[in-house]
């Protein structure tokens, strides 16, 4: 019996915690009028890009007028990284890598939850696809999972992915 009450006490934390926003929305209007940027400043959980962002120099084109769609990995996303990637990335002389892997994640236009279908593919502006999979347990992409979709902002919208894709090399050769 107790194993029960301490199963049922874990699963209902488990649903809090999914249904806890990472990216605050209460005030619609205020996320309309904050672009990309703004709106990921404005997220506890969404500092490391923000972070990330600044040291790539992509804050101005993640303010434009766009319309960009984000996949936006969580704090937990880049902690969970190999230990040292971030802070390489964060050197000056690998923004070039940076760059590549953040612009992995903006698709050009608007694209809602609602515009999505398994088996999908979108063009980065990186310039190669990701792959997105819908299904009863949810919308992932490149098999990160959408925690938080459909978050607007005034030049797009923000999905909030729980890791940090990377885009594929184009070829890879065979020995």
């Amino acid at each position: 019996m107790k194993t029960v009450k301490i199963l049922g006490i874990a699963v209902l934390a488990l649903f809090y915690l999914a249904a806890t926003p990472i990216v605050n929305t209460d005030n619609e209007k205020h996320n309309h009028d904050s672009d990309i940027v703004e709106l990921a400043v404005q997220a506890d959980g969404l500092s490391t890009l923000v972070a990330a962002v600044e040291a790539a120099g992509l804050v101005e084109t993640l303010q434009s007028e766009g319309p960009f769609t984000v996949f936006a990995p969580t704090n937990e996303a880049f902690d969970a990284l190999p230990e040292g990637t971030l802070e390489s990335l964060l050197l000056e002389e690998n923004r070039d890598q940076l760059i590549e892997i953040l612009t992995y994640h903006v698709v050009s236009g608007k694209v809602m939850s609602s515009d999505l279908s398994d088996g999908m593919t979108a063009e980065t502006v990186q310039g190669t696809a990701i792959s997105i999979n819908v299904s009863d347990y949810g919308v992932s992409v490149d098999g990160a999972s959408v925690v938080q979709a459909d978050i607007e902002a005034s030049n797009g919208v923000v999905h909030v992915i729980d890791q940090v894709i990377l885009p594929r090399p184009e070829t890879e050769s065979s020995y």
